[in-house]
């Protein structure tokens, strides 16, 4: 049984960080390359403003945050997942080659088959799921033993190893494209936002709100799973089906992130850690308040990106790996 005192820091925390991102939609709704001022936002929002700053705010600004945050809230969840099940600090989707998977598949479909607009969309989280799930498949079968069941820090190291290979397939398939196909690939690879219409909100919604529900459903399994294999076999838990189930989930909820954001790391190590040191290590606590950070994170690394540098930006992957790098090196020297 929880306390109810913690439930209430769980509850006050969670108020903090819905106020927090939407302090943080409000500054990046009115910050860019035409900007809108602040004191126009909630008139423009009320369709009170001019053709110019409606055009801004709903077909440009608004859709791109929305993506942001459902990206970043599907990949902190898988990141929590990814960590629960391997009991590693260290797992995440981009550092254990899920996300280098997706983007190898990506490329490939993008480059090689015809691609039609109307469906594109669509397919692309598809496209991305497959190529993450058949990458998670062979990491997971070069890190499994039969007497020993998966071994966490082995599927680290092997993810680890794959990432870079899968990186540098890219690398080759794009050397002989065309320019705008290597253009593409390109903004993929450094997480540069580019799936920015209405049309990818639906695409990767769907995916969310199933996944998301049955994560938390799932939170007292991973609190199981977090302790050792003996534990877990003690209490009745298949424990080898319940870590494939997780891990496709996990799978699901990175591919769907990185099909419309490109390659971004970091938010999925970060966010189930702060989470973890503000409300504790159970799951059904922490995993909530993982998934409002991880939004909130990837946003405010867009939001840097999108203004350092004008008309152009730094894609936010490249903004979240300068935030997050340190703090992986840290949990390197700290473990």
């Amino acid at each position: 049984m929880i306390h109810p005192t913690i439930i209430r820091k769980q509850k006050g925390l969670v108020g903090l960080l819905i106020s927090l991102t939407l302090i943080t939609v409000i500054i990046s709704l009115g910050l860019g390359y035409s900007s809108v001022g602040f004191d126009r936002i909630i008139p423009v929002l009320l369709q009170q403003g001019t053709f110019k700053e409606e055009f801004v705010l709903f077909s440009v600004r608004l859709p791109r945050i929305i993506i942001t945050l459902l990206a970043g809230m599907a990949l902190a969840l898988s990141g929590a997942i990814l960590q629960g099940i391997t009991r590693n600090d260290l797992a995440d989707p981009g550092i254990i080659g899920i996300n280098s998977g997706s983007g190898a598949a990506i490329a490939i479909f993008f480059l090689y088959f015809p691609i039609d607009v109307g469906t594109f969309v669509y397919l692309i989280p598809i496209v991305a799921f497959i190529g993450a799930f058949l990458t998670a498949i062979v990491i997971y079968l070069v890190s499994y033993r039969k007497k020993e069941g998966m071994q966490p820090i082995r599927l680290i190291l092997t993810g680890v190893g794959f990432s870079m290979a899968l990186s540098g397939l890219m690398v080759v398939l794009i050397s002989s494209a065309e320019r705008e196909k290597v253009d593409f690939i390109q903004n993929w690879l450094s997480g540069n936002i580019w799936g920015t219409d209405w049309p990818f909100i639906l695409a990767i919604l769907p995916w969310l709100l199933v996944l998301i529900p049955f994560a938390l459903f799932k939170s007292d399994r991973l609190n199981i799973l977090n302790m050792s294999d003996s534990v877990s076999i003690g209490v009745g838990m298949k424990v080898e089906r319940e870590r494939k189930v997780l891990l496709l989930v996990a799978v699901a909820l990175a591919a769907a992130a990185v099909s419309v954001t490109g390659g971004i790391a970091f938010i999925g190590l970060m966010a189930p850690h702060l989470a973890k040191a503000l409300i504790g290590p159970r799951h059904q606590l922490y995993i909530p308040i993982a998934i409002l950070l991880g939004g909130w994170l990837l946003l405010v690394a867009d939001t840097i990106g999108r203004n350092v540098v004008e008309p152009d930006g730094i894609p936010a992957g490249i903004v979240a790996a300068l935030i997050g790098a340190p703090y992986f090196i840290y949990l390197l020297l700290k473990k």
